[in-house]
């Protein structure tokens, strides 16, 4: 596939910033909203029914930008179509629908891939070379803290662990626990032993907001931010250093390259939805739905 013309199921990313991508078609159920979507973006081609768009023979490969509900319907009819996928993050509202898009996609011997962009970021790779190089010694702890104004925990709490999980392994055990839909507290363990602990809260006072994940080990500390633009700290016995690493101004270029240049059949992306499955298993845990 030399030249991915993409069709977009709702409002997605510039997949055109990369050499050999082009946006051709896009689709929302509103007619209105489609069109002006189009007309802004520049798309020549909209729809309001998604098999429509995913039936065009221009679009060869269909990316998914619709609420996570519907994350599962749209993925399999592309891919039975035939279609390669790309999704916004979580690849899915459940567990179980997971294990159904991964079915389809074995099934149907068609790539499905999913955004989590921050794996590819040089901020969160320079912690994950920080643990690598065992700067902090043994790694004894994990500890995330999210205490926001707005927000939900399935949407961001999967950014948080897609993370980890990038940076020890799966995560084999989880438990949780919720006063409310906007207050949640958990447990967990990787594959390695590293146990962690995290706690989230979407109606925090300012006073208390807060983005923070701790890495402990025996010979030092590791802290950095996932939403917010802190600097990377790693603390010793002998001092603090920052590492001042600031995004790129496309969060999803890194990302949409590999991607692209996956399809194109010169390139390997790892955020593929079996990659990201774990992640909805750990959230699901952590809720109580299994």
């Amino acid at each position: 596939m030399k030249q991915i013309r993409w069709g977009f199921i709702g409002r997605g990313p510039a997949m055109n910033i990369t050499e050999g991508t082009s946006v051709v078609a896009l689709m929302s159920r509103d007619a209105e909203e489609a069109r002006s979507l189009a007309k802004q973006q520049g798309v020549p081609t909209w729809y309001t029914d998604p098999q429509a768009l995913i039936d065009d023979p221009q679009v060869n490969a269909v990316y998914i930008a619709a609420p996570t509900a519907c994350h599962v319907t749209y993925a399999i009819m592309a891919m039975r179509a035939g279609k390669p996928v790309c999704m916004d993050a979580p690849l899915a509202g459940s567990y179980e629908d997971c294990a159904r898009i991964n079915h389809v996609a074995q099934e149907m011997h068609v790539p499905c891939y999913v955004m989590y962009y921050r794996r590819y970021l040089p901020y969160f790779q320079k912690v994950k070379e920080l643990v690598n190089q065992q700067r902090i010694g043994r790694i004894k702890n994990v500890h995330v803290r999210l205490a926001a104004g707005e927000g939900d925990f399935y949407g961001q709490a999967a950014q948080q662990f897609d993370l980890l999980q990038e940076f020890f392994g799966v995560i084999t055990h989880a438990e949780g626990y919720s006063a409310s839909a906007d207050s949640v507290a958990a447990c967990f363990k990787f594959e390695n032993g590293i146990i962690g602990s995290a706690s989230w809260c979407f109606t925090a006072h300012e006073s208390a907001r807060e983005d923070r994940i701790e890495i402990i080990g025996d010979e030092g500390l590791i802290c950095f931010s996932v939403f917010h633009q802190e600097p990377v700290r790693l603390h010793l016995s002998e001092g603090t250093q920052e590492f001042d690493i600031h995004h790129p101004d496309n969060l999803m270029a890194p990302i949409i390259r590999i991607v692209t240049e996956t399809l194109q059949g010169r390139g390997d992306a790892q955020c593929t939805s079996l990659s990201a499955t774990p992640t909805n298993w750990v959230l699901d845990k952590i809720l109580g739905r299994f």
